[in-house]
């Protein structure tokens, strides 16, 4: 009865309803006692609400988790369409959301691979190494001794999915209202939605973490988990499963003394060689998804582990073709050329070139003042990165591809890392020469 109600779209419908009608008695109740007030302290106290909005907004994506927390979770990077204080308080949804009952995640372990939890492991842990938007993890063991890691989907999914993107795209609609003049909002939640449901075939990730693999072979100290495909199955991963310290966990890094600076240059290789080169990248760095194995030989040659390909990106032939083309443009302080790539990639709506050239051209200033592009350092790149941000938000009529943001976005986190670990290390150097290769590739 619970998955037909999902399916409907009934309990997410009363659930959102309950949230925006408690913000709106809230609101009702607050706004007399606004007018005692000076227009300094009343702009203040109404900011103050549309921030906690925000965030009981967030908790309910949270709770309701799939494509909702999701939705949630491509908001906060969609600094051309929503208001800022919307965007902090989604960013909170990158993190773990409440664990499912065990039972119901046995369940779908027999349904997909046939046979009871106890027949298929020899052991199974209860507890979930962790539970994120749209499956839990949980380790086991093989009844061949391999420790192995399970990733279970939520069962609802795949009923409610059709109800669930329905009514969270009539949510980000609403959210972004405001701040998305001349901004193809339907197109984006699209691409968003097109992602979700690859997203949601655990078989597809099963391919590309093999496919990923395959591309960094070369890279010893990389480490992308096996895939058991006997145990796999749509809405069921098993791969194997390796003792790791969280790669921000710089306290635990010390003292075992693991060497930061050989973790953030194997990194940086494996990304630059995954954006620059392959095309297909993992998408999803966080804490959560990138770690260093937790073995003796860690003090002297330390493995990075990627774990979770269900957001991974492959960039298309066209859009390697017009960043490349960007890129060469940036490099020859090229405005005009720069944003004709950005016109050819529909990323400026109709009557917006000239705030939109005005803006980049106030962004290349600042890059050249920063010195040449090829030899920033990663404190300069945050800052670049922080200005692009501001001039995203600020610019009318500008919007950029999902895949898009995410290559920026994976490519922020790995220098904000850098600068979080060990200043000191290079990793534009490290990278440069990836990108070089990508940059004298031939359009085809």
């Amino acid at each position: 009865m619970r998955f037909r109600l999902r399916a409907l779209g009934i309990e997410q419908f009363a659930r959102l309803v309950s949230c925006f009608a408690a913000l709106a008695l809230r609101e009702l109740a607050a706004r007399p006692l606004d007018w005692a007030m000076g227009a300094e302290r009343r702009a203040a106290r109404r900011a103050a609400r549309r921030a906690a909005a925000a965030r009981r907004v967030a908790a309910t994506l949270g709770e309701l988790k799939g494509p909702f927390a999701k939705a949630g979770q491509f908001a906060s990077l969609r600094y051309d369409v929503l208001e800022p204080e919307v965007r902090e308080a989604f960013a909170s949804l990158q993190d773990r959301v409440s664990p499912l009952p065990f039972s119901e995640v046995a369940a779908v372990i027999e349904a997909e691979l046939g046979a009871p939890v106890e027949a298929l492991f020899a052991e199974f842990e209860q507890e979930p190494l962790g539970s994120a938007s749209v499956a839990q993890v949980h380790r086991a063991r093989l009844t061949g001794g391999e420790a192995v890691a399970v990733k279970v989907q939520f069962p609802w999914l795949e009923h409610s999915l059709r109800a669930d993107l329905a009514l969270a795209g009539g949510l980000l609609a609403r959210l972004g209202r405001r701040r998305a003049s001349g901004i193809d909002s339907r197109r984006l939640f699209q691409e968003f939605a097109a992602s979700l449901v690859q997203e949601l075939d655990f078989t597809h990730e099963a391919d590309v973490a093999e496919e990923i693999a395959a591309n960094l072979a070369h890279e010893a100290q990389v480490v992308v988990p096996s895939v058991h495909r006997s145990m796999s199955a749509r809405r069921v991963l098993t791969v194997s499963y390796l003792p790791a310290i969280a790669i921000t966990d710089r306290a635990a890094l010390e003292q075992r003394g693991i060497p930061v600076r050989a973790v953030l240059e194997t990194l940086a290789r494996a990304y630059a060689k995954q954006v620059f080169v392959d095309g297909l990248f993992h998408a999803d760095p966080h804490p959560g998804n990138l770690f260093v194995v937790d073995e003796p030989e860690a003090a002297v040659r330390p493995r990075v582990l990627f774990v979770d390909f269900g957001l991974s990106k492959r960039l298309s032939p066209r859009l390697r073709r017009e960043l490349r083309g960007g890129i060469h443009a940036l490099l020859r302080q090229d405005v005009a050329g720069f944003v004709d790539a950005m016109e050819r990639m529909n990323m400026i709506a109709q009557g917006a070139r000239d705030a939109v050239q005005a803006a980049v051209a106030s962004m290349f200033e600042r890059i050249r003042r920063e010195g040449a592009v090829l030899g920033l350092g990663g404190a300069q790149v945050l800052a670049l990165k922080d200005e692009a941000k501001r001039l995203l938000a600020e610019t009318p009529g500008l919007q950029l591809p999902n895949e898009l943001l995410l290559y920026a976005k994976t490519l922020a986190f790995l220098f904000g890392l850098g600068e979080w670990l060990d200043p000191q290390t290079d990793l534009m150097r490290i990278s440069v020469p990836y990108l070089l290769r990508f940059l004298a590739e031939r359009d085809g």
